[in-house]
């Protein structure tokens, strides 16, 4: 298993570099860094341009690859992603706003996945009945709902509540209220009740697409031979499902959960900005709208490290549900 598990790592690793590499590439090709300083009145010294731009290493003077080797060279050798186009160095940046995207993911993807994949078996036991239909015309639905048109439901809903009941009792702007006194309980208190709307937002959406796949996966499991011979035994249906359909329908979802995550990524990037939160999200819109190619070559660094361990622990759970793959 330690070696199965190291091989993969080493491969992602790999991936994550080369995706790196390439981002870096392509965010140096598209964006223009230097437009920042046009049409300023006076204008902005072409030397003093010059200047600002190589202090970021983002000079469109100097050839992409130099500039990526430099950029690498950096990184290896000091932890340094980097200058962004506000001064600030990308890599504290990055560690000041990870932790307010990964409340959001963690939370997000674990619910979603759970309540998605419990959903997903229960419908598949339950074909064609009412339960089965609801569950799936509301998995339709909401997957043809856009993420920030769900938040803004959600803010309505909450602001509605909110008057009927005559005070504020679910707070959804920003990661906290400013200027909140009280104690420790107090203030972890008014953090839940602010990441509450934000994580049933990126939830939703995760139960409704884990609920398909699994319902597909389950419901060829239930028509393999294993379970009719396990049936033929005299084990009852739900428990034959229950202990040898569930486990083999996992597998496939365990490489779902992999690739899937990017788009949950995505879908966190708006909720950010739906709530008000500065997470990764933000940053990632305003490093490309500010063109500021070091932020966002950070953020992409960051996206694939998550992508990396979602991976890694995707195939751990497919390791331990399929002995055959330990070899």
């Amino acid at each position: 298993m330690i070696g199965f598990i190291a091989r993969r790592l080493v491969n992602y690793v790999f991936l994550s570099a080369i995706a790196t590499m390439l981002g870096y590439v392509l965010v140096s090709a598209t964006l223009k860094p230097g437009a920042r300083f046009l049409g300023k009145n006076p204008p902005v010294p072409q030397a003093s341009i010059d200047a600002a731009l190589d202090k970021m290493g983002v000079n469109p003077d100097v050839p992409i690859l130099e500039r990526l080797w430099h950029w690498l060279t950096e990184l290896v050798t000091t932890g340094s992603l980097g200058i962004s186009t506000r001064g600030t160095q990308v890599t504290a940046d990055i560690f000041e706003r990870a932790g307010t995207s990964l409340r959001l993911l963690i939370i997000g993807t674990i619910l979603g996945a759970v309540i998605g994949v419990a959903l997903g078996v229960w419908g598949a036991v339950r074909q064609y009945k009412v339960s089965d239909q609801t569950i799936t015309y509301a998995s339709f639905a909401i997957l043809a709902t856009p993420v920030f048109v769900l938040g803004i439901l959600l803010m309505i809903g909450a602001t509605s509540f909110n008057q009927a009941v005559g005070t504020n009792v679910i707070n959804f702007t920003g990661e906290y209220t400013a200027g909140l006194q009280g104690g420790f309980w107090t203030q972890l208190g008014d953090r839940l009740i602010h990441l509450l709307l934000p994580t049933i937002t990126l939830t939703v959406g995760a139960v409704a697409t884990y609920s398909r796949y699994q319902r597909s996966a389950m419901l060829d499991v239930m028509s393999a031979d294993y379970i009719r011979t396990a049936r033929s035994k005299g084990r009852r249906r739900g428990s034959a499902i229950v202990r040898h359909g569930v486990r083999v329908a996992l597998i496939p979802m365990s490489t779902f959960f992999a690739y899937s995550f990017g788009l949950i990524l995505v879908g966190a990037t708006v909720t950010e900005n739906v709530f008000s939160w500065h997470g990764m999200g933000e940053y990632l819109l305003t490093s490309v709208s500010n063109a500021d190619i070091n932020a966002a070559t950070g953020t992409i660094l960051f996206t694939a490290i998550l992508v990396l361990i979602a991976g890694t622990l995707s195939d751990v759970i497919y390791a331990a549900l399929d002995p055959r793959v330990r070899v």
